[in-house]
């Protein structure tokens, strides 16, 4: 068996395409142009070209893109200033603020600074808790990418059965939360999980997100079974420095029926879906209907 590659690079260009569409009808029909502010403090290089691409892909959509570059040593009294007045900007719908921080700032104050109708990272407390229960919210975009690929792969996931590896607030927790939103039987698997290989054994779906290169090798996955790769790791191979995901891809590959590549899987999803999100953030605040196929 090979397995179907889940190629990333073009399902993000189909929504950035959906997200432009939209964008032109909001503004030929209602005069409205989506705003997205990202703040960015310090000089972090892997968040620099982070924001960059961010800034760039907003324009291309048809947004508004507002970019707040800060001093490292801003005072979280002057940041948390600054999320006040984009909270009470209309003409910015999507608040994102660049983590990791300096040191200095506390990172639960600042995001849940954020008016939740605005978090399009989906990180604010109150977000996490509507996701938890079901109810509408902003959701983190990591996860909604990984969604949006396993629907448009699958069609329905009722009754499947699902593994998340690893769980952070980021990445494993919410994508468990919108695995049982669309009926899955959901494992949160964790580095003190008993018997992990066994557990990935039984998944029709496998969402890797644990930030260790290579942990998973193909033995792991069940004959046919669906796997997302969401890490993202450097490690140095032939004296070159290379990108590879925590699935063993070529082993994966050689029993999955479905696997997203690294690079090129998960990763151009992120930006797709902070763009998605954005626009859904627009249309609520103006009381008009959401996207369709850009949301959970």
């Amino acid at each position: 068996m090979t397995a179907k590659v889940i190629d990333g690079k073009a399902f993000a260009a189909e929504v950035r395409a959906k997200v432009a569409s939209h964008v032109t009808r909001l503004k030929e029909e209602n005069g409205i142009t989506p705003g997205l502010a990202v703040v960015l403090v310090g000089e972090d290089p892997a968040s620099q070209v982070y924001v960059r691409s961010k800034g760039k892909q907003t324009v291309e959509v048809g947004m508004n893109s507002y970019e707040h570059k800060l001093d490292p040593e801003t005072s979280e009294a002057d940041l948390l200033a600054l999320i006040d007045r984009l909270n009470k900007d209309a003409a910015v719908h999507g608040i994102l603020v660049q983590l990791p921080l300096p040191k200095h700032l506390d990172s639960d104050l600042v995001i849940n600074a954020i008016d939740p109708a605005k978090d399009v990272d989906g990180f604010h407390i109150s977000n996490v808790g509507l996701l938890g229960t079901g109810q509408k919210s902003m959701v983190p975009c990591t996860p909604l990418g990984c969604l949006m690929m396993l629907r448009d792969h699958h069609g329905s996931l009722a009754g499947m059965d699902a593994v998340v590896l690893g769980r952070s607030n980021i990445v494993g927790k919410p994508m468990a939360q919108l695995l049982l939103g669309d009926s899955c039987t959901v494992t949160i698997a964790h580095s003190r999980t008993k018997d992990l290989a066994d557990v990935c054994r039984r998944a029709d779906i496998v969402v890797a997100a644990v930030g260790r290169p290579e942990m998973v090798p193909g033995d792991w996955i069940k004959p046919g079974a669906t796997v997302i790769d969401v890490g993202i790791n450097r490690i140095e191979r032939d004296g070159k420095t290379v990108l590879v995901g925590d699935v063993d891809y070529a082993s994966a590959a050689a029993v999955a029926g479905a696997i997203t590549p690294v690079p090129g899987g998960v990763g151009p999803m992120t930006i797709a879906c902070l763009l998605a999100n954005t626009l859904t953030a627009c249309c609520r605040a103006n009381g008009l209907s959401e996207p369709e196929g850009l949301t959970a």
